[in-house]
């Protein structure tokens, strides 16, 4: 997924092999991002450089499954170099109505 194709403020969850990251992004390839307990346990601000096979070569501003994500952290001079990425989904907000029905749906067969 290119990062130019979201909207500032989209917010997407990725899971690594190893952690499960949650990014906000703020454009211009900014983004708010949080989910290693070393690097960013709480919220940061990082620029997405892009992602890589795991070699030297980068697609610049793309996110993608079985690839590595690469960010630059302020705190640390080399990029951060994630595990390969499981999955990436944006979360979907449920309106009250949806919420309602489904916990009536959960009541009635949990």
């Amino acid at each position: 997924m290119f990062l130019e194709a979201l909207a500032p403020d989209t917010v997407l969850q990725i899971r690594t092999q190893h952690h499960h990251y949650t990014a906000q992004f703020l454009g211009e390839g900014a983004a708010l991002i949080s989910g290693h307990p070393q690097y960013c346990p709480q919220p940061v601000q990082v620029t997405i450089a892009g992602s890589t096979w795991g070699g030297s070569m980068l697609k610049l501003r793309f996110i993608g499954r079985g690839m590595h994500l690469e960010f630059h952290h302020p705190d640390y001079t080399l990029p951060i170099i994630t595990s390969p990425i499981q999955e990436i989904w944006e979360p979907v907000e449920l309106a009250s109505d949806d919420s309602a029905e489904l916990d009536r749906f959960h009541d009635k067969y949990h």
